[in-house]
């Protein structure tokens, strides 16, 4: 590594200087609202259970504040040092705005609630709760603070009744959702008026709503056709607006009314609800604090500065291990991906918790990677976690592409990615739990695969196809899983498919449909010609991977079940072409399936499998099969690839045996003579196209 220049070393330290202003900026913004249960709780001994109980849950909070943007924790330990705590965003803030509330609310929560036992925290952008008991599943819609728009509307009546309208729609919403979340906008004679409601997520079905319309009951407390408010308790809130008021977040953006947004109307802060205490700064205090908080943060800053000069100075040498290779710390691995990656770090001793620390117990199975393990957080949720292994084929490389891609695709039919490890050398994947595994470990076991009717099969590849058309063309980024099968299918406790395992899959930018590796990774089997003869890959190539997986899951039997020289794409065009379809079913099924879906399915199986990549129809177009009722617009399937026929096999049998019996004839001869054999060579037989 060579030395910095005194030019790039005062860009950094000006880059520094830069974003510890932003840093002061932020907290300032976090604008402090209200405080709950800290006056009338009971308190802790200072370095006690407790405490560190409390500390811990604390940290917990503020590191797993997902893009989500909530988060619950529990330390299981005897009352009455247990620790329930609970964070939120509200969902009309960006997440890099949520984890910077996050991280002063946690600092915050202790200075103003110090030795509680119970507080509660809540600020324009977010809320901070703990307690010695449990308060999951209870709302508590007690009003805690509001702000009133000065301006009224020019139809006070007709204003209100719309907008209670909007809410409470909104509230069904919310209700339902699972982030416990709504949005929505309605016309009205001033102007469009934005909505916004939430609960927080560990709520009980039903109490959202109820939460919701308490609060909603009591937007008279601004005075009748406000034309805008705000209204916090401790377990919802509402906003509504006649401006667009939703910070920059795609998923969450609202399009812009027909007419020009005006700038935002000046609030003025209505303290709290009767019969509660706003302990908030007053008016005439805020400068003073904001003074102080400038002073304290610009110190820190240049504390900061200093010690990253240190670190520089350090840097600039080579750092070496014993056997002279430069040292590289794991979590290096997804530094160019921080803002999707850093809200999944998971730490070791939460996993290790989870598992009994990776005890046998809890284990699922084991793979290629290595084991993968069942975990319970605390907070009651079920987890999978990979463990890859110091020799495991899935190095860090592989570990980084499927934390990076994961973390952005959301989809029913793809398994949820809750967050990574990289700590003492080990490399973890942690997942959403689902019941029944994998596909292969059912439908390839003799004893199982009577629980899958075909009512069931149907739905897994009508699920298996909606979640590569949602990577290939609906997804915000356009994915290439490369390594399709059964093991890599898992099934809920409804029987519903999510892909998993994307370690080895590429990710194409823009308009690019196809890519080139000399590095063949996948299963044989399931791989496409183009890729193990050349290297080519496209979304095509699922599209094979996809035809065999669909022939695997109708038939009952693996691709790998095939000996010699046959394939399972060739037992099934042997069957298309003499007529026998039908005779590829899975005979565990019985006669209890429909004739037309049955060959619907083997039909579109074998056009997947096709050689010619242009032949292949698209996952939109498989889609479209899988949902129609007949198949005859569809083009009638070639020959797969890599196609032994019967006759061909029986042929390379007989050429086998010829062989053989001239080579004893010629070994015979040799050795009746005392002469030696030269020239002969054994050539391996592989499937001809």
């Amino acid at each position: 590594m060579k030395p910095l220049s005194f030019s790039a070393l005062f860009l950094l330290v000006l880059s520094c200087i830069i974003q510890s202003f932003y840093l002061i900026e932020a907290q300032t913004q976090q604008q402090f609202l209200y405080v709950d249960d800290c006056y009338s709780s009971s308190n802790y001994t200072s370095g006690s259970a407790y405490e560190r109980n409390l500390n811990f849950t604390l940290n917990s909070l503020v590191a797993n504040a997902s893009q989500n943007g909530f988060y619950i924790s529990i330390i299981v330990g005897q009352n009455p040092d247990t620790v329930y705590g609970l964070f939120q965003c509200f969902g009309d803030f960006s997440a890099e705005t949520c984890r910077n509330c996050a991280n002063i609310a946690a600092k915050d929560i202790r200075q103003r609630c110090p030795t509680k036992k119970e507080a509660s925290i809540g600020y324009e952008r977010c809320v901070i709760k703990y307690s010695n008991r449990n308060f999951f599943s209870t709302a508590n819609s007690n009003l805690r603070y509001n702000f009133c728009n000065k301006n009224n509307a020019t139809d006070p009546v007709l204003f209100y009744r719309q907008l209670v309208n909007l809410l409470n729609n909104l509230s069904s919403n919310a209700e339902s959702a699972p982030a416990k979340y709504a949005l929505g906008t309605t016309n009205n004679t001033d102007n469009d008026t934005y909505g916004l409601v939430q609960c927080t997520r560990e709520l009980a079905e039903g109490s959202c709503l109820t939460c919701l319309r308490e609060i909603i009951s009591k937007i008279g407390i601004c005075g009748g056709g406000k034309l805008g408010a705000q209204l916090y308790s401790t377990s919802c809130y509402l906003r509504y607006e006649i401006y667009r008021f939703v910070e920059a977040q795609p998923e969450l953006q609202l399009s812009p009314p027909e007419v020009s947004t005006p700038p935002p109307p000046l609030l003025e802060p209505n303290s709290t609800a009767p019969g509660t205490t706003n302990t908030a700064n007053p008016p005439g205090k805020k400068n003073t604090t904001r003074t102080i908080v400038i002073i304290v943060t610009t110190v820190a800053g240049l504390l900061m500065i200093a010690t990253i000069l240190t670190c520089l100075v350090w840097r600039t040498a080579k750092k070496k291990r014993p056997d002279g290779s430069v040292h590289e710390e794991n979590n290096s691995v997804l530094e160019d991906d921080k803002s999707s990656t850093h809200s999944l770090v998971t730490g070791l001793r939460t996993i290790k918790a989870a598992t009994g620390n990776f005890s046998d117990e809890f284990k699922l199975g084991q793979g290629g990677f290595g084991p993968v393990y069942k975990g319970i957080l605390n907070d009651g949720r079920e987890i999978a976690v990979k463990r890859l292994s110091s020799h495991s084929v899935q190095g860090v490389q592989e570990l980084k592409t499927e934390v990076k891609l994961v973390a952005k695709l959301l989809h029913r039919n793809l398994v949820r990615l809750l967050g990574f490890c990289l700590e003492e050398k080990e490399k973890l994947l942690v997942y959403e739990y689902l019941p029944n595994g994998s596909l292969d470990k059912i439908l390839f076991v003799e004893g199982k695969r009577h629980l899958l009717e075909w009512e069931r099969r149907y739905k897994i590849i009508a699920g298996i196809a909606r979640g590569l058309l949602y990577l290939h063309e609906e997804s915000q980024l356009r994915v290439i899983h490369r390594d399709l099968k059964a093991s890599n299918i898992l099934l809920d406790e409804n029987m519903n498919p999510k892909i998993s395992d994307f370690g080895l899959a590429k990710l194409f930018q823009g308009s690019q449909t196809h890519g080139n590796t000399n590095r063949i990774s996948g299963t044989f089997g399931y791989m496409a010609p183009e890729y193990v003869k050349n290297g080519n890959f496209s979304i095509k190539s699922d599209v094979y991977s996809f035809g065999v997986l669909v022939l695997e899951i109708i038939t009952g039997r693996k691709n790998s079940s095939f000996r010699n020289l046959t394939n399972l794409q060739s037992h099934a065009w042997e069957h298309w072409s003499n007529g026998t379809t039908l005779k590829l079913m899975d005979p565990t099924m019985g006669d209890r399936w429909p004739k037309h879906e049955a060959l619907k399915c083997i039909h579109m199986g074998l056009l997947c499998v096709q050689e010619a990549t242009c032949d292949r129809p698209k996952m939109s177009e498989v889609v479209v099969m899988l949902n129609s009722s007949n198949m005859a617009s569809s083009s009638m399937p070639s020959r797969p690839a890599f196609f032994i026929s019967k006759e061909a096999f029986d042929s390379e049998i007989i050429a086998r045996e010829d062989t053989v019996l001239d080579i004893r004839s010629n070994l015979s001869t040799s050795q009746g003579s005392n002469q030696s054999v030269n020239g002969l060579t054994i050539t391996e037989l592989y499937p001809r196209d």
